[in-house]
């Protein structure tokens, strides 16, 4: 049985199928999703279905992202947290017209889905998977903000500006770095810096390697840190524009 994690899907179901088939997953193994399912290319509502039906053939743990919480506040009309022009501008206009397709019964079954999204999880090797990161310097635990799951980053911006040479056991050495073995995070892609495949800094693996955009979708076995990707997604979908 392996363990793997799986990066920012953003509605590219053909570059999710072209992942677990280039890794050979098994029912066997645990699948770890960091969230964003949705927004952005055309197949968000297929990626629920595809991932509703998955969950009942293996152990599949879903993290919630924030364009996930974005989708859910628009399917049940809640409007306080949801600037629709900007969401529309960052993927939701997809997502929108998908869902336009689908009957009440099969969105009331995607809500239960979004609803039962949990804000992170923490393994028994303690390595956290969350979708954004977290501000409390003790931890996920007492974070004061839920949102911060989703929506944080400056755990990742911390990570990569740490000076490399600083070590865990050093006076000024972020505590966010030393409560957790490893931190598996999505949302802020790594293609901002100039790459594609999974980047480590500090104790942190940023997986999401830019579907949304130009980028591939990436899964990656957690223990032995190999990773697979599909084409990248602009290719998949080459007469749509994704959140390009």
């Amino acid at each position: 049985m392996r363990t793997f994690v799986i990066g920012d899907i953003h509605g590219g179901l053909l570059a999710l199928e072209q992942v677990l088939k280039k890794a050979e997953v098994t029912t066997q193994d645990t699948l770890i999703f960091l969230g964003d399912y949705v927004d952005g290319w055309s197949q968000s509502a297929e990626v629920i279905d595809y991932l509703i039906d998955l969950k009942l053939q293996q152990n599949c743990i879903c993290i919630r992202g924030n364009h996930d919480q974005l989708a859910l506040d628009w399917l049940e009309n809640r409007h306080e947290d949801l600037d629709e022009e900007m969401w529309y501008k960052h993927g939701g206009k997809a997502t929108v017209e998908g869902y336009s397709k689908i009957s009440a019964e099969r969105k009331k079954e995607h809500i239960a889905f979004f609803e039962a999204l949990q804000d992170y999880y923490l393994d028994d090797e303690n390595r956290l998977f969350v979708h954004a990161g977290f501000t409390n310097l003790n931890g996920v635990v007492w974070e004061y903000f839920s949102k911060l799951f989703y929506w944080d980053r400056t755990l990742w911006e911390s990570a990569l500006a740490l000076d490399p040479k600083l070590k865990p056991d050093d006076l000024y050495y972020p505590k966010r770095f030393t409560i957790y073995k490893e931190i598996y995070i999505g949302h802020t892609p790594v293609t901002r810096i100039g790459k594609t495949v999974p980047v480590n800094k500090a104790c942190v693996w940023n997986v999401d390697t830019g579907a949304a955009f130009k980028g591939p979708l990436t899964i990656m076995d957690v223990n032995t840190k190999e990773f697979w990707q599909s084409d990248p997604l602009n290719e998949l979908y080459s007469d749509e524009k994704g959140r390009n």
